[in-house]
């Protein structure tokens, strides 16, 4: 089995989970270099328990490395772009985490690098990987319930993130709802065409003066005629609230919650389950192991990595236009961003 030596910058919240994926869950891969442009002396303690083998704040030396043929990118949205063109230019593969830019010419620009240089490029949806809503994949993209008509998906965080992240996160539609128009375009197999979405401030007024809101519903409209349907809130008091449902011609397949445990207590005064997990770590870490595995096999393969830079721009796009129909209060077709 071909081996691979890694580079990975960003070492935040995500990059440390990617990093424990590369050293324990990952086989035949070498993480050689780890690049952080703020390092701490938390990060280095981490970074010496964890076995990492060197720490730096140069990207330059993963893209000057000659043994390094993977780039995995988990740095800051404003820098993906740039790092994907670096590697692209030096021939090496990259595993970039959403998303690639917010600008689609910035995006489209680094698409058509990648493209040149023939490089293989992933863009780190993870959620495709969850072992609840592939299976509901499966069973669309087998037939089994025959054309998907609806669409349906509950994505709700626990609780708002800082203010200061929302005021330069891009707005929920892109921070926060772009893993849900992911997995909408991959459960229905088809892009999106038009999307109406609405929103309010019904949490933190903050959120509001932040020029964001907290709470939204959209309305999808497939080029394959299916329609979505999609709510979030970013505070649900009672955990992370992950559900997709896809009703076809022939039935319907349905993910819910997975609470930490089967257990139902029966008493004379109330039936009990435990709590669903409280956020996306408990939830979904199998699924960040997965995509890697799933990467590294499709560079072994020499096979196209999905999702992939088209799946990037096209979240983005509908990102795009879901901030659109708010602002202006109508639908608003994929193809008035694409122009731009």
């Amino acid at each position: 089995m071909k081996s691979f030596s890694v580079g990975l910058i960003g070492a935040g919240r995500i990059g440390k989970i990617h990093i424990e994926n590369l050293l324990h869950k990952i086989p035949n891969v070498k993480l050689k270099s780890v690049v952080d442009l703020e390092i701490n002396d938390n990060l280095r303690t981490w970074a010496t328990d964890m076995g990492v083998s060197k720490l730096t704040n140069d990207p330059n030396e993963i893209f000057k490395d000659p043994e390094i043929e993977t780039v995995l990118i988990c740095s800051p949205t404003d820098t993906h772009a740039k790092f994907i063109q670096e590697a692209a230019k030096v021939n090496k593969n990259v595993f970039c985490e959403k998303p690639i830019d917010t600008d689609i010419k910035r995006i489209k620009e680094t698409l058509s690098i990648v493209k040149e240089t023939g490089i293989k490029l992933m863009v780190g949806f993870n959620r495709r990987f969850d072992r609840n809503f592939l299976r509901c994949y499966e069973s669309v993209a087998s037939g089994q319930i025959g054309e998907p008509q609806i669409i349906k998906i509950t994505s709700r965080d626990p609780a708002p993130p800082p203010i200061d992240y929302i005021k330069v996160s891009g707005g929920i539609f892109l921070d926060m709802t772009i893993h849900d128009w992911d997995m909408a375009r991959f459960q229905a197999g088809s892009e999106v065409e038009e999307i109406y979405a609405t929103g309010s401030v019904l949490i933190d007024p903050e959120i509001g003066k932040a020029g964001d809101i907290d709470t939204a519903v959209a309305v999808l409209k497939f080029k394959n005629g299916a329609i979505g349907i999609i709510d979030n809130t970013r505070q649900a008091v009672y955990g992370y609230d992950q559900r997709v449902e896809v009703f076809g011609s022939k039935g319907c397949v349905i993910a819910d919650n997975e609470a930490t445990n089967t257990v139902r207590i029966y008493t004379a005064e109330c039936t009990n389950i435990d709590k669903i997990p409280y956020f996306f770590m408990e939830r979904y870490m199998e699924s960040y192991s997965t995509e890697l595995k799933s990467f590294f096999e499709c560079l072994r393969k020499n096979i196209e990595p999905k999702p992939n830079g088209e799946d990037g721009l096209q979240n983005v796009l509908v990102a795009l236009a879901a901030q659109k129909s708010y602002e202006e209060n109508r639908p608003v077709k994929i193809s008035e961003i694409e122009k731009y």
